[in-house]
């Protein structure tokens, strides 16, 4: 038997092969027995050269572009492995009659995405994105996870161009909408702010023509606008919810009718995605008492805002990702806290394209206006203040010749720049 050619295949029989091999894999590393192998390329790389490989460790069957591969039954040739993955996904999606929640923003909207799937688990059986696979692959293998027993799915969707807001929409079809915040973030691929506004209310756009439900933040003038005139439900400050922010000194505790929540997340912006959460967890009928379990019993992790205590310091890491916003919102709600001998290290953001100077510039001048002591990190740092380390290991090489000690040490930067690594050396 040669090659299959799914060309001449309908999606349906296409997805008869996936309900027998629903665990779909694309790393050879990471090869999951009786699985589908698909071969997608990049820049760097080309899945198709790993195919047979696939197969060999177990997998049933590989999605190949490559017609000068060999003839192997397990092969399944189609025109293009990307295209098939994300009309396997349509089509699956089409099968689930299920609320979907998607949820994209500038900042917060990984972190809102987990707390949300944590409340509404307590109760209802949910899937949600797995890390961060919030691209064009990455909501397309997510949506092939959603188990045709799942009652619920919360998917998260960024975006780096225009349109691809709308194009994942297409894909994930939610049902309900959350934009955390719009802020500066992706400027080389969104040319200006304008642009990024114009691809978040893509998911707005999408929610208002099939008639579904937006969660609005009440307190944000902007978001406020661009929802107007579509379904909604508010969160924040001027909502139904009787929500106040308790304490932030370290923690996010909210009062909620009456009712103190005590969370572990840092910085004073999380109550938004706890209001969030809280307005989600109520909409889909989760009771108060899972609601507060659920929501302190959270606790973040893979770099973000988690808090390690070291022989010597006190450690706030949020390294996992910066922009200017979330950059600016850290250091602002770090600088109010009362932690003793507080220093910040900062790294590039990155991604902001003829901003980059600027936005840089604007954080160095944050950490002077708050008397903060600093540390700089990064090629973009090193444009404007030359006192800055070139990178990480240079940085490293400082501490260990002067260590520091009884400091409570916030690290943000973007996830390249790599400053989780310095944990050691603190």
């Amino acid at each position: 038997m040669g090659v299959c050619f799914i060309s001449t295949m309908l999606t349906s029989e296409i997805y008869k092969i996936y309900l027998e091999h629903p665990n779909i894999c694309t790393d050879t590393r990471k090869i999951i027995d009786k699985g589908m192998f698909f071969a997608l390329k990049g820049n760097n790389f080309n899945g198709n050269t790993f195919a047979l490989e696939s197969i060999k460790q177990g997998c049933s069957f590989a999605v190949v572009d490559d017609k000068d591969l060999i003839n192997n039954s397990n092969l399944i040739l189609v025109e293009n492995v990307l295209e098939t993955l994300q009309d396997l996904a349509r089509h699956h999606r089409n099968q689930l009659d299920i609320p979907v929640i998607g949820i994209t923003g500038t900042n917060g909207k990984t972190t809102s995405k987990e707390l949300i799937n944590t409340v509404l688990n307590s109760s209802i059986s949910c899937y949600a994105t797995k890390g961060n696979l919030n691209n064009h692959i990455g909501v397309a293998l997510s949506i092939l996870k959603i188990k045709l027993t799942h009652q619920l799915a919360v998917i998260e969707m960024g975006a780096n161009h225009n349109k691809e807001i709308e194009f994942l929409c297409n894909i994930a079809k939610p049902t309900h909408g959350v934009i955390t915040n719009i802020g500066k973030a992706h400027l080389k691929g969104f040319k200006n702010f304008e642009g990024i506004i114009k691809t978040k209310n893509e998911l707005y756009k999408f929610i208002k023509k099939n008639n579904g439900i937006l969660f609005v933040n009440s307190d944000d003038e902007l978001l406020t606008k661009l929802s107007k005139g579509i379904k909604k439900e508010l969160y924040g400050t001027k909502s139904d919810f009787n929500l106040t922010i308790e304490n932030t000194d370290p923690f996010v505790n909210i009062n909620w009718d009456n009712n103190l929540i005590t969370s572990n997340l840092i910085g004073d912006y999380q109550f938004y995605n706890l209001a969030l959460t809280i307005c989600i967890g109520e909409h889909f009928k989760i009771s108060k008492r899972n609601i507060k379990k659920q929501i302190e019993a959270y606790r973040p992790r893979n770099n973000r805002s988690e808090i390690i205590q070291t022989t010597s310091n006190l450690i706030i890491m949020d390294a996992y990702n910066a922009n200017p916003s979330s950059m600016s919102a850290m250091i602002k709600s770090f600088a109010k806290n009362n932690y003793k001998s507080k220093l910040v290290i900062l790294g590039d953001m990155l991604e902001l394209g003829k901003y980059a100077t600027s936005e840089h510039n604007i954080i160095l001048k944050l950490c002077q206006k708050l008397k903060l002591d600093h540390i700089l990190v990064g090629e973009e740092f090193r444009k404007i203040n030359n006192k800055s380390y070139k990178n990480k290991n240079d940085l490293i090489k400082f501490l260990m010749k002067k260590p520091l000690y009884n400091k409570t040490i916030l690290l943000k930067g973007s996830r390249s720049i790599g400053l989780e690594e310095l944990v050691s050396s603190l």
